[in-house]
């Protein structure tokens, strides 16, 4: 039984270590970790209902999934193809289409969620300053 735990706590180190690799590497890893904690104090502010938040969690888990299996192609493509071949920039270029597929969508999920509750609060808020 200690042999599996300490297996199962070595797995996670790896993971852990994994993702701080992405964030030291990865620009774009920044821009998700702002976006990600920009949509959830905003989905704070709003008082969103739990099936809006599983949604916007499962998005916001397939991003982040999308640009650490990207970075984890480029990291493998580099090892078996140090030189410049076609084929190499074929696998960065879909992995670096899968990203922006799931950020695309986050997006999309992001307008259509927290968009009409935002927009509300907006303009509630407008009307209490200008109202006199």
């Amino acid at each position: 039984m200690t042999a599996f735990v300490k297996s199962r706590l070595l797995a996670f180190r790896y993971a852990f270590q994994g993702w701080w690799y992405v964030l030291r590497t990865q620009k774009n890893a920044w821009i998700h970790a702002v976006a990600s904690l920009g949509v959830m104090c905003v989905g704070l502010w709003l008082g969103l209902p739990a099936r809006d938040w599983a949604v916007l969690i499962l998005t916001i888990a397939l991003v982040w999934s999308a640009e650490f299996l990207n970075t984890s192609i480029e990291a493998v493509v580099d090892l078996a193809s140090p030189s410049h071949h076609p084929l190499a920039k074929v696998g960065k270029d879909v992995g670096a289409a899968a990203v922006l597929i799931a950020a695309g969508a986050a997006v999309l999920v992001g307008v259509l969620i927290l968009g009409p509750p935002l927009w509300m609060k907006i303009v509630a808020l407008w009307a209490a300053v200008y109202s006199g």
